[in-house]
């Protein structure tokens, strides 16, 4: 599964892990990507949409 919004395009995150000794590793945050059956222009289809899309009704699911 694609690890970015089909809908906003939001993707991963890179950054560093901190220690107390302030050694740096890179992690790496995804968002929360669902795999749901929207309505496109009067057709069913399948998208990965992030959970803020769908919080905030950007897309509209079909039934």
């Amino acid at each position: 599964m694609s690890r970015k919004c089909e809908v906003c395009g939001k993707g991963r995150l890179v950054g560093n892990n901190v220690s107390h000794a302030h050694n740096k590793s890179k992690k790496v945050s995804y968002p929360n990507i669902q795999r749901v059956r929207v309505q496109v222009k009067g057709q069913t289809t399948r998208m990965n949409v992030c959970t803020r899309c769908l919080r905030s009704g950007k897309i509209q699911k079909a039934s």
